[in-house]
């Protein structure tokens, strides 16, 4: 890709500083356009858009450009233009899962000129008369379905932005399959144009045929007795994750999230994964969360990422082999979370080195030869300690009494 890094220079006397305009243009077109939208179209030497936006914004007096593949691709030619009219069209508000942001890392603010209209979300809940700002807003579009998972809570009222109009279908399945199928489902298709159309239909028997790819879908969820809704709070059960034995407990992986205390937007390496539990529990603390997923053996590593499919976590990638060696080219991590390997040489000083500054390393153990290493590292580094020790009732004979967990020593310990 060219470079298009933002410049920062003055534009030259003469030159408007807006020359970039970005209008969101809807299914009726011009017709819905402000005089100055529209005026921003005839204006420009160049207008870019997809093929469906093009068309709804024209005849064009400008040479018109659509929007390749991979996208990106059309970066260049708008910035070879910088200080010249340029307009490009989006569906709906170009800051709202659009355009509008990627742009935006290439001009600055002020050199651009926005004409937003109703966003798909807006105009799904004008239809419907449902409060936006108490939906769960996703988008399907060029994602992965399950990233709709953990929104599936009872009574929740989620919209969707469809990938195209086989999602609708597929995300009916979804809910069935998770003991959902009770939820209702609205489609709304091609919102605001001649071609518009509502219909409806539960995630049971759905059944709506012909639906156009360009769609938004409205869930209202239904949670049957038995069905898979997520809890809110760390540490989901621990039958939620297929395992082979190799899991970090519910009530060790809660104390373990907290020390690990995610915050937005960060990047844990989860080594030694396991089932993954720990990482997908980091991951599904805040969509923008990241994690690597470091475990040597492959058929643990095929398990993290069923179960990160099945738990709605995209943001999760496995890493196979051995650490410290499988380290090599990894972004550097915010936390640290060692569940296996605490033995292997150089494992955690090459984790140690990589951690930022301020990140968190955590370890687990339960071997008396892993709480020596432990008790070392904490001599060099500082840090707490803990030990957590946890009792299951159980039946014993015709009665019942309390057995007890092996005890987890755990560190934590906060980078400098």
């Amino acid at each position: 890709m060219a470079d298009v890094s933002r410049m920062e220079s003055p534009l030259s006397s003469g030159q408007d500083a807006r020359w970039l305009s970005l209008v969101g243009i809807g299914e009726d077109g011009r017709a819905g356009l402000t005089a100055a939208a529209s005026a921003a179209i005839d204006g420009a030497e160049l207008v870019v858009g997809g093929a469906r936006h093009l068309a709804l914004a024209g005849p064009l007096a400008a040479p018109a450009l659509a929007w390749p593949n991979p996208l990106h691709a059309a970066f260049p030619a708008i910035v070879a233009k910088r200080g010249r009219p340029v307009c490009v069209l989006a569906t709906g508000d170009p800051f709202h899962h659009g355009v509008g942001v990627q742009l935006a890392r290439l001009v600055a603010p002020e050199e651009m000129q926005v004409f937003p209209q109703p966003s798909a979300f807006a105009l799904a809940c004008a239809r419907l008369g449902w409060a936006q700002q108490d939906c769960a807003l996703v988008s399907l579009h060029g994602r992965a379905l399950e990233r709709i998972i953990p929104h599936l809570q009872p009574g929740a009222r989620i919209l969707a932005l469809s990938w195209d109009g086989s999602t609708p279908e597929k995300v009916a399945a979804l809910l069935a399959d998770r003991g959902m199928g009770g939820s209702r489902l609205t489609v709304l298709e091609a919102m605001g144009g001649p071609r518009e159309r509502v219909r409806r239909a539960p995630a049971a028997t759905f059944d709506l045929a012909g639906i156009d790819p360009l769609n938004t879908l409205a869930v209202e969820v239904v949670v049957e007795a038995g069905a898979e809704a997520l809890p809110l709070v760390p540490g989901l059960p621990d039958a939620l994750f297929e395992s082979d034995g190799q899991l970090t407990k519910s009530e060790v992986r809660a104390v373990t999230l907290a020390a690990l205390g995610p915050r937005r937007g960060e990047l844990l390496w989860d080594i030694g994964a396991g089932s993954g539990s720990v990482g997908i529990e980091w991951a599904l603390a805040q969509s923008d969360n990241r994690v690597i997923a470091v475990e040597t053996r492959a058929e643990r590593a095929g398990r993290i990422g069923r179960n990160a499919a099945r738990l709605g976590v995209t943001g999760l990638t496995v890493v196979s082999g051995e650490a410290p060696a499988a380290f090599a080219g990894l972004p550097a991590p915010d936390a640290v979370f060692i569940g296996g390997g605490i033995g292997n040489p150089g494992l955690v000083e090459a984790a140690w080195d990589a951690l930022r500054p301020g990140g968190r390393l955590v370890a687990n153990v339960v071997s008396l030869e892993g709480e020596a290493r432990l008790a070392g590292l904490f001599q060099r580094h500082g840090g707490d300690m803990r030990r957590i020790h946890v009792s299951r009732l159980d039946a014993v004979g015709t009665m019942h009494g309390w057995r007890p967990a092996m005890a987890v020593t755990q560190w934590r310990v906060v980078k400098p």
